[in-house]
């Protein structure tokens, strides 16, 4: 973490200097640049995001009267930590957080009739798939810490409560979206530049647009209860998945060390049935529990919330307000929920609405900063819905597979549990949120130069790896370099050559790439504040000098010129050389272009500036 770059300032370095303006009004602004309708994980990210630029104008807003007290979504992905770091915030979620480290399978015992018995135990997330665990907590904490983001930023931004949503109309040519809002017996109008809306299945940014979501029910009813019970079952702090003559059950032990979340499997639906018409209660769910637990005992003491739903995977078309083909930019986004629903068993509901935001808010700003042209805007849809439509595909076959009884004589064409847990193992790396990849266009290269970093794979997430910094000889992660401030990174990886020698190929790379950064950074703006580069060394950090380096990665920066030493790294032989981890080419070396959302958008050659000028010239303005 850096701070002082521009004086001396005593208290939390957390904390930024406020605007003068700072501070949320009793009444939203008149005019906005960006209006965020709905407080849930997707509005938040998106805010937080948004928090990171002082100069762009950003309300949100909410229906209910303030903040979540008790989340239903609560498990939190690997990439999903990944993004959380950048926001400053992975590690007080780790400290707080259940981490999930195995799961447990269990089956009918074929010895105990209406028993069950454990048939395997598997670790959750393969070994060197992320730096951070896949955690459970409250998502109302989740909620606090982007929260406290937005708090502690220049505009100490707070959402307006008690806001709903009457009526949006989007303005001919480069008019502004007009919003009607209802607070109590007052009506607010906002005029904005984009509207983004993350308000949840039922959303009115999504019905004012024209879309809708398209899909169909499993007609399975379950029920979900965060419950403190005393039981003789065993694995209750492991993840669990239950297939059971009574029925199936997922076990998610949650933070603290005593509660745990139980989604029980309930009755079949008749087609056209809503699950509201059983009228089913939380003495019915825990009945049907205590059944599927049998033999063992579940004596339920508190319930801290319960719910009934039935599974369901439903998708937008599109997650903007335009047709393909009608010449308009979007101006109206949807995020999370209101264009993406499906069962919760996978816990990907939360995580992926916060990458959709995550995705949209350095487009948005780049746009609004002048710095890219709106038809950047087009990308959110394209990456997104793709991502989506894995996700429904996914939730379907998942959801299927728990629904179904397990394998019999009674049952032939039920699941085999081994089956089912062989499934699960395979999808790793899709539920942990890294399996995501975005296909070639003006933001992801097409691969043509992968082979100089094979582990680096152009589209996916930027797959961190152990370093050692060589200005202060911190043990860090690579990937911990880049914050959620909107920025690219390049990664110049060094040849096998000296990386000190000004004939060298290292220097000559950063002779030829500062001037193309350059090139796209506003005066006034600092030498990284657009293209950050960096580099990383195949030597140990005590056999070079920091002196030594080329000037591009000793850059000046503040009001009095401060030497920045944070931009070389070295590898780290006790945890993992990088080079070997991520296959990067030794001999050659590369540069790994990474977007702002933490995705891989190409690799070059050491010799590639002119490929990268012309890459980020599709997508940036020159200054």
């Amino acid at each position: 973490m850096q701070f002082y770059q521009n004086g001396f300032r005593p208290g939390d370095p957390d904390v930024a200097q406020p605007l003068p303006d700072a501070g949320r009004r009793d009444t939203v602004p008149d005019e906005v640049d960006v209006l965020i309708v709905g407080c849930g994980p997707a509005g938040l990210t998106l805010a937080a995001q948004m928090a990171a630029f002082p100069d762009i104008r950003t309300a949100i807003v909410e229906r209910k009267d303030g903040p979540l007290d008790l989340g239903q979504a609560d498990g939190v992905a690997c990439r999903s930590m990944e993004m959380f770091n950048a926001f400053g915030f992975a590690e007080r979620l780790t400290r707080e957080a259940y981490w999930v480290n195995e799961v447990a399978f269990w089956k009918p015992d074929p010895k105990t009739p209406g028993g069950i018995f454990r048939s395997g135990r598997i670790q959750d997330v393969e070994e060197g798939l992320s730096e951070f665990p896949h955690v459970i907590l409250n998502q109302a904490r989740v909620h606090q810490f982007y929260l406290d983001v937005m708090r502690n930023s220049p505009s100490r931004m707070e959402p307006y409560y008690g806001r709903e949503i009457t009526d949006l109309a989007v303005g001919d040519g480069d008019g502004p979206v007009t919003v009607t809002l209802s607070h109590g017996d007052r009506t607010e109008t906002v005029r904005a530049k984009y509207v983004v809306g993350c308000d949840g299945a039922r959303s009115t940014v999504r019905r004012s647009i024209g879309r809708s979501l398209k899909g169909d029910s499993a007609n399975q009813a379950w029920g979900v209860m965060d419950i403190l019970a005393v039981t003789d079952f065993p694995d209750m702090r492991l993840k669990c998945a239950i297939h059971s003559d009574a029925g199936n059950a997922v076990l998610i032990p949650r933070e603290g060390g005593y509660l745990v979340r139980l989604y029980i499997e309930l009755d079949k639906l008749a087609e056209n049935e809503r699950v509201a018409s059983r009228n089913i209660d939380v003495d019915y769910i825990i009945k049907a529990a205590q059944r599927i637990f049998a033999p063992y005992t579940l004596d339920v003491k508190e319930v801290a919330w319960w719910s009934v739903y039935e599974i369901g995977q439903r998708l937008c078309d599109r997650f903007d307000d335009v047709e393909p083909g009608d010449g308009r930019l979007p101006r109206v986004f949807i995020a999370g929920d209101a264009c993406h629903t499906h069962s919760p068993k996978a816990g990907q509901g939360m995580n992926v609405s916060m990458r959709d935001t995550f995705n949209l808010g350095w487009k948005l700003a780049a746009v609004l900063r002048g710095r890219a042209d709106p038809k950047l805007l087009l990308t959110y849809s394209a990456e997104r819905q793709a991502v989506a439509q894995e996700l429904i595909d996914f939730d379907r076959e998942l959801a299927a597979m728990f629904s179904r009884r397990p394998k019999s004589a009674d049952h032939a064409d039920g699941v085999d549990p081994a089956e089912f847990q062989r499934y699960f193992q395979k999808q790793g790396r899709f539920t942990a949120g890294t399996a995501i990849r975005y296909g070639p266009s003006v933001l992801t290269g097409d691969g043509t130069h992968q082979s100089l970093a094979r582990g680096l794979v152009t589209g996916e997430r930027f797959h961190s790896a152990p370093v050692i910094r060589l200005g202060d000889a911190k043990p860090m992660h690579l990937g911990h370099a880049a914050k959620a401030d909107g920025v690219w990174r390049l990664y110049v990886f060094a040849d096998a050559g000296d990386p000190t020698d000004p004939d060298g190929a290292l220097w000559r790379a950063c002779d030829a790439v500062a001037p193309v950064i350059a090139r796209y950074t506003p005066d006034g703006v600092e030498v990284d504040g657009v293209i950050d580069l960096r580099a990383v060394m195949q030597q140990t950090h005590r056999a070079l000098d920091y002196g030594a380096m080329h000037p591009a990665l000793r850059p000046a920066k503040g009001k009095y010129g401060m030497t920045d030493y944070e931009k070389v790294f070295c590898v780290d032989p006790k945890a993992g050389d990088i080079f070997d981890m991520r296959g990067i080419d030794r001999g050659q070396g590369c540069m790994v272009l990474v977007r702002p959302d933490q995705h891989v958008a190409t690799v070059l050659p050491l010799d590639g500036a002119a490929a990268l000028d012309g890459f980020i010239g599709q997508v940036l303005h020159p200054a």
